[in-house]
């Protein structure tokens, strides 16, 4: 089931708290579009510095194999394989941008669908009360509230094999 991250929008001095319609989810996992068409998805999510260093990386690449002579077949698969990297960490790519522009991480959720994981947070969150302020980031990462559905639980508290039992003095 995806992991999707929570961020608020940065406080600005002289307005209003800035609303829950404008917090951003984040989804873990391959983005499809991040690989098909990379600097159209940079583009869309307005992730600036990325598309730069990718335009950079792409034509470094493409300038380094025509120099060194190698096939343009070699050039496709390393193309190929860059596009792969972007899909797999396009969720990293924007949870950083939005860690760059003073968005605030307030959590996680697991759920099926933004939909639904937008649901499951704010159910949550009214829980806690939404009016509590987030707390400023400090030298170590907090810890994150998790909002999941209950785990199944254990069957036994039990070691198996050449581990000590628990409780035991070793």
């Amino acid at each position: 089931m995806p992991t999707y991250t929570v961020h608020q929008p940065p406080r600005r001095e002289g307005r209003p708290v800035p609303g829950p319609e404008r917090f951003v989810f984040v989804r873990d996992g391959f983005h499809v579009w991040a690989f098909l068409l990379p600097p159209l998805w940079m583009l869309l999510h307005r992730l600036w510095l990325v598309l730069l260093g990718y335009v950079v990386v792409i034509v470094a690449v493409t300038v380094a194999f025509a120099v060194a002579g190698i096939p343009q077949w070699a050039d496709a698969l390393a193309s190929l394989l860059f596009g792969i990297l972007i899909g797999l960490e396009a969720a990293t790519l924007r949870r950083w941008t939005l860690t760059r522009r003073k968005w605030t991480q307030l959590g996680y959720v697991v759920a099926e669908d933004e939909e639904l994981a937008e649901q499951r947070f704010f159910a949550q969150w009214v829980e806690r009360g939404a009016q509590a302020a987030p707390q400023p980031p400090s030298a170590t990462p907090p810890s994150l509230p998790a909002v999941s559905t209950p785990s199944p639980p254990r069957a036994t508290p039990e070691v198996i094999g050449l581990f000590p039992q628990p409780g035991l003095p070793r």
